[in-house]
């Protein structure tokens, strides 16, 4: 580690919000904002133009997750060994990349495979720029923390359907797909200003302490947190992949609005209650993200009146704005430092498993019933499940924390 860059890493710790901190969310937010362009357009690209089906749909969305999943315990080892830099500007770059290929093909296999490559970006990008907001920030605060840097998060999936359904209409998906790689790409020269030497271990760590974080594949302070996580994150997983084409069945030709919606409800949740997570525990918070989720789900599977779905889109999105942080908090104050980026890699495998089995499970179900509105069902369903098992795991691990 270089003698100049451990002092201005510490000092920053003290504050939360430091102009490296505010460089992060400046990354992620042009990198998500990019990934919210193509909700509203990608299942439409599959079904309308692909000829794909429901199981086409989920896969194509998902796909990028599958990817994502299997080498995200590599990507959080060498998070804790590089640093966090090399992470955040290789995967926005991979994703920049993978995401301009996707109009120059013409079948949904090849536009699987791309969607793979965007996974491998996911990957790097999300637990380098995740983890750097984490070391920055202090112990107590790491919800808040968490909160803040999902505004960009939340802010690019606010923005970017809507822009990505506004380009779609104008210029068609080819201008989506080029104007995503654009912003991915932003997001890579941004994250350029990432200290170098953020989170990177110095050279006399001890072997067998690194050694014994590597012989782990999963970080077990991220398990039950990211399986409760997955389990609350399959409503998202319905609401991306099913949303568009369920307003369609209903007439509504324009999603952008509804994923506006969610994207803005979250961001102001995240803003101005940031502080929910730790003041008020993560038990507490998890029951009430997950009941939200059910509930939201539930008015979008039983109702058809816009009104309606703007309404449980709103319940829903409250839900999802507190599940993360809540849970995420939990992970990394109870993994050791060197090694956070391992468990945060662990956790956000989690998502990818929520998306890359999710969506196309969630796709079988809408065509063994023949309707997209069982995906909003089964969602109602997991997310319950998921609380069971929050109510029942979460205070040993909170209680084994406090130790």
């Amino acid at each position: 580690m270089t003698s100049d860059a451990a002092p201005t890493v510490e000092g920053e710790r003290e504050a939360l919000i430091t102009p490296t901190f505010v460089l992060i969310v400046a990354a992620a937010l042009g990198y998500f904002t990019a990934m919210g362009m193509l909700l509203p357009v990608l299942p439409r690209y599959v079904e309308d133009e692909l000829g794909g089906s429901g199981f086409a749909v989920g896969a194509a969305v998902g796909a990028f997750a599958v990817s994502a999943a299997l080498v995200r315990p590599l990507v959080g080892r060498l998070g804790d060994r590089l640093g966090r830099r090399p992470l955040a500007v290789v995967g926005a770059g991979i994703a920049a990349v993978s995401i301009a290929v996707y109009g120059l093909v013409d079948a949904v296999p090849f536009l699987v495979a791309a969607r793979l490559v965007t996974g491998l970006g996911e990957a790097a990008f999300f637990v380098g720029a995740a983890t750097a907001a984490q070391d920055l920030s202090p112990d107590d605060r790491r919800g808040e923390a968490a909160s803040f840097f999902s505004t960009s998060i939340y802010g690019g999936l606010a923005v970017g359907p809507f822009v990505g359904e506004a380009l779609y209409r104008a210029g068609g998906d080819g201008v989506v797909w080029a104007t995503a790689a654009v912003l991915a790409g932003i997001g890579a020269v941004v994250a350029l200003l990432i200290p170098r030497d953020l989170g990177r271990q110095p050279d006399d760590v001890e072997v067998e302490a690194v050694a014994g974080t590597r012989r782990r594949l999963l970080h077990p302070a991220a398990v039950v947190p990211g399986t409760i996580l997955l389990m609350g994150l399959m409503g998202f997983a319905a609401f991306a992949a099913f949303l568009s084409i369920h307003l369609e069945d209903l007439g509504i030709d324009d999603a952008g609005p509804y994923f506006l919606v969610y994207g803005v409800t979250v961001l102001l949740v995240r803003v101005l209650g940031a502080r929910v997570p730790d003041r008020f525990g993560a038990i507490r918070t998890t029951t009430l993200a997950l009941l939200a989720v059910a509930a939201g789900m539930a008015v979008i599977t039983a109702v058809d009146a816009p009104a309606a779905i703007f309404a449980g889109t709103f319940v829903f999105s409250v839900g999802m704005s507190l599940l993360f942080p809540a849970l995420f908090s939990l992970v990394v104050n109870a993994a050791p430092a060197r090694e956070r980026s391992h468990a945060v890699g662990t956790f956000s495998l989690f998502f990818d498993l929520s998306q890359g089995a999710g969506a196309p499970l969630l796709g079988v179900v809408v065509d063994l019933t023949g309707t997209d509105r069982a995906a909003f069902a089964a969602a109602v369903v997991i997310a319950l499940a998921g609380l069971v098992v929050a109510r029942v795991r979460l205070p040993a691990l909170v209680a084994a924390r406090r130790r």
